[in-house]
Parts: C-alpha cells; sequence; structure tokens
C-alpha cells in the first residue's frame, strides 16, 4: 500500500506538471464550441444516460487531459472517433473549461447486495463506503478518497477527477478497464491500473454505486 501512494504522491506532481504546456482555457468562448458535445452529454456537461458520463464539474486538468488523450488515441473510446479531429489545443482547452465550470447533477445510489467472493451477500452501500473511505487492507487497495477527496470532488489542481454524482454504471465500466488493461492513460505511475487490479468485481460494483451519491 505504500508503494501506491508514493506512485500517488508522484502522479499528482506528474499531472500537473503536464498541463503546464497546454493552453488556457476560456470558458465562456468554451460554451460555444462545446455544442457538438451536448448531444452526448448534455448541453450543462449532464449526460441524459450512463451510456455517456458525466463531464460537469470533473476539473479543467482532468478534462483536458482526457480530450487530448482521445483525440492522440492513448485512451480509446470509439465514441469519440472523429469528433475532435478538427480542434486545435485553444478549442479543447476551452471546451475542458467550460465543463469544468459547470455543477454536476447527483445520479444517485441505490440500496442494493453484493455477493463477495466467498459467497456471502452484503450491504453494496456499505462495502461501497468502506472501500471508498478505507481501501482493503488485505489486498493492498488503498482508499479512494485519498486522490478523490472525502467527498467524492477529486482534486482539480492535481488533475483527478470528480467522482461524486457520476453514473455507477460508467464508473464500474471505467474501473474494470483499468484492471483488464484496455484503459491505460494513467500514466507511467499506472496508478488507477495498479489500485482496479486488486479490486474484485464486488467491490467495484459496491464502489461505483457508492460515489454515484455521495454527496459534500
Amino acid at each position: 500500500m505504500n508503494s501506491i501512494i508514493k506512485k500517488a504522491t508522484l502522479a499528482l506532481g506528474m499531472v500537473a506538471f503536464a498541463q503546464f504546456g497546454h493552453a488556457a482555457g476560456d470558458a465562456s468562448a468554451g460554451q460555444a464550441k462545446a455544442a457538438a458535445c451536448a448531444a452526448c452529454h448534455g448541453a450543462d456537461g449532464n449526460s441524459p444516460a450512463p451510456t455517456f458520463p458525466k463531464i460537469a464539474g470533473l476539473g479543467e486538468k482532468y478534462l483536458l487531459k482526457q480530450i487530448h488523450d482521445i483525440k492522440s488515441g492513448a485512451r480509446q473510446v470509439p465514441e469519440m472517433i472523429g469528433q475532435l479531429d478538427n480542434m486545435s489545443d485553444q478549442d479543447m482547452a476551452d471546451i475542458a473549461a467550460y465543463f469544468a465550470s459547470q455543477n454536476i447533477q447527483l445520479a444517485g445510489s441505490e440500496a442494493f447486495s453484493v455477493m463477495l467472493n466467498n459467497g456471502d451477500n452484503v450491504d453494496g452501500l456499505a462495502l461501497g463506503r468502506k472501500v471508498f473511505r478505507a481501501g482493503n487492507g488485505a489486498t493492498g487497495v488503498p482508499a479512494c478518497m485519498g486522490c478523490h477527496s472525502p467527498t467524492g470532488q477529486g482534486n482539480a489542481p492535481a488533475g483527478y477527477p470528480r467522482l461524486s454524482g457520476q453514473y455507477a454504471e460508467y464508473v464500474e465500466k471505467q474501473l474494470k478497464a483499468f484492471r483488464s488493461g484496455t484503459r491505460a492513460n494513467d500514466g507511467d505511475t499506472r496508478i488507477m491500473r495498479t489500485v482496479a487490479q486488486q479490486l474484485s468485481d464486488a467491490e467495484i460494483k459496491a464502489v461505483a454505486n457508492y460515489v454515484a451519491g455521495l454527496t459534500e
């Protein structure tokens, strides 16, 4: 676990450093440029369905990194193919600034039970809260709140996104993608891949549902 925490600390600095070279975003200009994004993500970044993530309030640095990674191919998102081809660095910076300035609407959590690897059924929300706030010492999983904050608001200056309010289905999908390696744009430190590798299906489903309704 200490190794993961050290990597996380290093990643904070690397993400922040990497962003210095990007153009400064203008949220006002970004609103008009983001019109094409509205069909999937909603005009204010609150997508109408879990097929597409809510991107309102995720943090400008995080959003800008994802946009650049998707355009370069470092992050494969089939639904985004061709969407960014004609955008300049300034366009992408402005769009990131606009969506970062918007308020996310909570997707909401649901009460449910989940089956552990040993066959026991447990309270899913309780398990999600435990993983988010305390991790799993037995498997070396650190608390999610260490990077994403106790309220799930994320760490915008460091480039760690807000999780609070995101669709549970989307969070679950991304954690499984990091675990399988099909999503690998978490840098050389491999923070998310390292953490997700140790998470069970039950833990992933539980923590994804918990953060969907996490409030301040």
